[in-house]
């Protein structure tokens, strides 16, 4: 269904880069909001100019029947205040919920007819500067319209985590804060239309992949790093555990029957991937690496094994996107208990949750939350991944279920991809935002004209700030008139320089019209006063802005204070 109006966004959502969780589901994100088409128009607002030009072709590509119609605009950032005026937007919409959503929430209340809905996801929230980013959004200035989208249930209990801690460190009861809401994150329907390989096929991709065609293939996928993702050592000690307690080895549970295939990104001179080999070789289990693997192969290499593996101990993870991909492969999955991944794996029919334990919380800070802003951050992440425990036990007792049970795992992994059909295919995602952004457009908001002067506590008042620097500010009884070059731009021998970039700021013949106006001498209070008359839509602080422009330029000088 159409909505009734333009989609906003400062967010290209492509990005250049390995292949990681946020940016696989930013595009998805984009590229099946496009697909269902629901807007009038799609506007981006783009700094940099060659982005926008990369922009604008991902974009043709993408959805070229409406690249065709001319229903995307791509605008430099210093734009937004006139669009926000002119144009009816539905929503805005970013890529995250951390960079830009309350300052463009400031410069909607500033500028924009009505409280338009402004929504943004989760990704990993971890980072010890997100506290001062979630600040942000405790404003005065903040409504109900306004949305953080966590991804899973767990990043819905966090960000309110954020929410609480800040309002009791700083006071903010009062304040309400933006609405929080759970949208999963999807996946693109294709990933279903191939069928499930068969045995012949599992052989022939295994052979092209050099994996061992009689084993049953354990595949780990995700960043490798013990800092990271998860810690996958455990992994390795819980099936060193399993064979160990294997008394009757009829059962087929042996080391020599199965293979570790770990794939994902890792850093060029990473040792950690080599360690897991090692660290494999001694305990007589063999481990596979297939490092930065690229999407078909990816594909492949989840269509090539049998059981899928992740046991996210960082809280780096917050959905786990991989668990849908194993999923919708058809493999059943073994799963940490931790994060959003219990809102992927129903346990006992698409796959097995393992318990996991972490600390206790502190009422105030503890040695770890002290030192992260102070480390980097693979070294804080380390630190907070090595204090949470995946129950080893449980985690060997689900290993030996599957792999012991051909048929289970067949069942599983159908469940699976069942499951994902049914709730996290990108067209039912995005039929969930155009959901929200109509829930969050009949919430009760505040008359924007009470927020219009209200500023934002963490944005900058540069002129207050620094007021110290130049020896004069502006004060309403300064007198001006034209310059030497403003004469001469009245006589028609000159005329504004504009530098690119004021375009949007600075209007060439509104130049014309406030020299004309202080001709005879004019005080700044009167000459605003007309020129704004004069110039319909100008508002007092563009008017100011003109005036100093056109004295820092010549085009009016101060008249001399009588001697």
């Amino acid at each position: 269904m159409k909505k009734p109006g333009v989609f906003g966004t400062l967010d290209p959502f492509i990005e250049d880069g390995p292949i990681l969780g946020r940016r696989v589901a930013n595009v998805g994100f984009l590229r099946f909001l496009l697909a269902a088409d629901p807007f009038d128009a799609y506007h981006f607002f783009i700094s940099d100019k060659p982005q926008r030009e990369s922009l604008a072709a991902n974009l043709a590509q993408i959805a070229p029947d409406i690249a065709k119609a001319g229903r995307f605009r791509l605008m430099d950032r210093r734009e937004l205040p006139a669009r926000l005026a002119d144009t009816s937007y539905f929503c805005f919409h970013q890529s995250d919920c951390i960079n830009h959503p309350t300052h463009i929430a400031r410069l909607r209340n500033a500028c924009a007819p009505e409280v338009f809905p402004i929504t943004g996801p989760v990704h990993s929230l971890s980072y010890p500067d997100y506290p001062a980013a979630f600040l942000r959004h405790l404003w005065a200035g903040a409504t109900a319209r306004d949305c953080i989208i966590a991804t899973s249930e767990a990043g819905r209990l966090a960000v309110e985590g954020f929410f609480d801690h800040l309002r009791a460190g700083y006071g903010l009861n009062q304040i309400a804060g933006p609405s929080i809401r759970r949208v999963p994150l999807g996946l693109d329907p294709e990933s279903l239309a191939a069928p499930l390989p068969q045995p012949a096929d599992k052989t022939a991709l295994r052979a092209r992949l050099d994996l061992p065609a009689n084993r049953t293939l354990i595949l780990v996928l995700g960043r490798v790093s013990h800092a990271s993702k998860m810690d996958m050592l455990p992994l390795i000690r819980a099936m060193n555990r399993l064979f160990a307690d294997q008394p009757d080895k009829s059962k087929g549970l042996r080391r020599e029957s199965v293979s570790l295939v770990v794939a994902g990104w890792a850093e060029e001179h990473d040792p950690f991937p080599q360690t897991l080999v090692d660290m494999g070789a001694r305990v007589g289990l063999d481990v596979r690496l297939d490092l930065r693997p690229g999407e078909r192969r990816k594909n492949d290499l989840l269509a090539a094994c049998d059981i899928f593996v992740s046991i996210a101990d960082n809280p780096q993870e917050t959905f786990g996107i991989t668990l849908l991909e194993a999923q919708a492969a058809g493999l059943p999955v073994i799963a940490s208990d931790y994060d959003g991944y219990r809102d992927l794996i129903i346990h006992g029919e698409t796959g097995l949750l393992v318990p996991t334990t972490g600390p206790a919380p502190e009422a105030g800070d503890d040695f770890v939350d002290r030192l992260a802003p102070l480390l980097f951050d693979n070294q804080y992440h380390l630190l907070l991944a090595q204090r949470t425990v995946v129950h080893t036990p449980e985690l060997a007792q689900a290993l030996a279920t599957l792999l012991a049970d051909g048929p289970l795992r067949q069942r599983m992994g159908a469940a699976g991809r069942e499951h994902v059909r049914m709730h996290f295919l990108w067209p039912d995602v995005i039929l969930q935002h155009l959901e929200l952004w109509d829930e969050l457009r009949a919430l009760p908001a505040p008359d924007i004209a009470t927020l219009r002067h209200l500023p934002h506590p963490l944005q900058l008042p540069y002129s207050r700030v620094f007021a110290s620097y130049p020896a004069h500010t502006l004060n309403p009884e300064d007198q001006f008139r034209p310059g030497r070059t403003g004469a001469a731009l009245l006589g028609g021998r000159e005329f504004p320089i504009l530098y690119a970039g004021l375009d949007n700021l600075v209007n060439a013949e509104a130049i014309r019209k406030l020299v004309f106006l202080a001709r005879k001498g004019e005080t700044a209070l009167l000459l605003s006063e007309r020129f704004r008359e004069l110039c319909a839509g100008m508002d007092a602080e563009a008017a100011s802005y003109h005036i100093l422009w056109a004295l820092k330029h010549d085009l009016l000088e101060f008249v001399p204070a009588a001697p």
